[in-house]
């Protein structure tokens, strides 16, 4: 009976091996699949809701074949806790990526990010239209005005123009335009006020903001890196001797939607709060978006004594310090323009002198 009883403990302690053991071979093959990497024709976007929990998203992983079965994730989570904490947003699953990345990707909200850009020279309706073109954005501000978009930025009352940083700026599909304008509006006030308290001495300026109108001018005058402090240098001059400033781009900022390519005299002698050959000193607000680089060369002007200068015709300008020197130069630059004459320089030029710097 003993010996019955032997053998039959020998039977049941083996059978319990057996299946432990393959039980614990299904188990570990079963989790091997979730670190086979996945075949993509191209990256897959994939959203995870606000809300949603892991096994819900282990079950669409199965359903749109990133994964055999859902089992395995849900085995894993159990054994992982920590792994379970999926965070809501876009995510992109690329070719060769495992089911375990894509969950490890999800944890660490990895989220796909997307941008949009705001170019220096630009004005508020540009802006507005780049962030209209920009698909993934939540449009709120759409429909809204410049007032109720500067009031919700914490600038009410404000002129929006020249109030938000050009730059590259990074969103998530869960973002929003105003979520942008704020960033670039904020940036904006924060690269101001560094640059105002490091400012020279001696400027003809009684604010920030008087900055960022003379940068904004600067900016739409030259698209020379090298030649902003020098523009700014001869604006800056002119306004201490009570000069007019007489710069084109607040002439053409004035004329709005009329502008048609090309200042007429007549466009000059036509009245508006920007017309710079009418009015004195600086025009009621900035025209462009400046960039860090023309609202430093705003606040140190370059010395010298040029009180003038007139486009080449290949990007860059001939300053002069007295008006026959000038006119000698509208002469030779102006009237007798050159066949490739262009605006900006060559993109060559731009980065030869970009390197010497």
């Amino acid at each position: 009976m003993i010996g019955v009883l032997k053998k039959l403990l020998i039977v049941l302690v083996t059978a319990v091996v057996l299946v432990s053991a393959g039980s614990g071979l299904w188990l570990w093959q079963g989790l091997q699949t979730l670190q086979q990497p996945v075949s993509l024709e191209e990256p897959v976007l994939f959203n995870v809701a606000p809300g949603a929990g892991y096994s819900q998203v282990a079950r669409r992983l199965e359903s749109e074949g990133f994964v055999s079965d859902a089992l395995w994730l849900r085995l894993y989570g159990r054994l992982n806790p920590d792994q379970t904490r999926i965070r809501a947003g876009d995510y992109e699953f690329q070719s060769g990526m495992t089911p375990l990345t894509m969950v490890q990707t999800m944890v660490e909200g990895k989220v796909k990010l997307w941008s949009v850009q705001f170019i220096e020279g630009w004005t508020f309706r540009d802006l507005r239209a780049a962030l209209a073109r920009s698909e993934r954005l939540t449009r709120l501000t759409t429909d809204w005005s410049d007032e109720q978009i500067m009031a919700a930025v914490g600038a009410e009352d404000q002129h929006p123009e020249g109030w938000f940083f050009p730059d590259t700026y990074m969103f998530s599909g869960s973002e929003s335009d105003l979520d942008i304008l704020k960033r670039a509006y904020n940036r904006m006030v924060t690269v101001l006020d560094e640059e105002w308290q490091n400012r020279a001495e001696g400027l003809p300026y009684d604010s920030p903001y008087e900055a960022l109108i003379m940068a904004s001018i600067v900016e739409r005058e030259t698209g020379v890196p090298w030649e902003r402090q020098e523009v700014a240098g001869v604006f800056v001059r002119r306004l201490h001797k009570g000069m007019r400033l007489q710069t084109d781009p607040t002439v053409i900022y004035g004329m709005g939607d009329q502008y048609e390519g090309r200042i007429r005299r007549s466009d000059l002698r036509t009245y508006t709060p920007y017309n710079t050959y009418r009015i004195n000193g600086l025009p009621p607000t900035p025209i462009a978006l400046s960039g860090r680089d023309s609202i430093h060369a705003a606040l140190h002007p370059d010395d010298g004594d040029t009180l003038y200068f007139v486009a080449r015709g290949d990007g860059s300008h001939k300053f002069s310090r007295t008006l026959a020197e000038h006119q000698q130069a509208v002469r030779e630059y102006q009237l007798n323009r050159r066949q490739d004459y262009r605006s900006s320089p060559a993109p060559s030029t731009l980065n030869e002198n970009s390197r010497e710097q």
